[in-house]
């Protein structure tokens, strides 16, 4: 449903406004039948605790995204302050893509097969459970049904003002 009400907020001015928002940079990935794939997401975080579902906002046009809904599951893997590479590699920002991106020596699996950074500073496992699309973007969520780090003992990559820092 589209409001006539109120000024007309373009692509540019809203991704400015968020610049607001401090936000914990995350990688979310899956692996099908042609393997691993992921992108950097700013915008995953919890529906519900019970039972624990979490959810990733995905752009239509990312590659990743066929991935997560022929497997079935995701993860969202959060990057410590010295992941600044990763956040530029699933971000974009190199050339990298697909399988490419992901080095075997740095990532595993849990329960569902999703890949897993192996020292991120929390990493979690959902199997997909649904789906909602609006406009260009597919909300997925996920039921938690593992996880890994999140001892506190590693400081988390954040984005805040366009830039990726501590």
């Amino acid at each position: 449903m589209e409001l006539d009400r109120g000024p007309k907020i373009g692509i540019g001015i809203f991704w400015k406004a968020l610049e607001a928002r401090a936000v914990g940079a995350a990688v979310v990935a899956a692996r099908d039948d042609a393997g691993p794939a992921g992108l950097l997401a700013l915008s995953a975080t919890h529906l519900c605790a019970s039972p624990p579902i979490l959810m990733v906002s995905i752009s239509r046009k990312t590659s990743a995204l066929a991935t997560i809904l022929n497997s079935g599951h995701f993860s969202i893997n959060y990057l410590a302050a010295d992941h600044t590479n990763l956040a530029d590699i699933f971000g974009g920002k190199e050339s990298a893509k697909g399988a490419d991106r992901f080095d075997p020596d740095d990532w595993t699996t849990l329960t569902t097969g999703a890949p897993i950074l192996r020292n991120a500073v929390g990493a979690l496992d959902c199997l997909l459970e649904d789906t909602i699309e609006r406009h260009d973007t597919l909300i997925a969520f996920g039921r938690m049904v593992d996880f890994t780090g999140a001892t506190g003992d590693r400081q988390p990559l954040i984005s805040f003002a366009g830039r990726m820092g501590v």
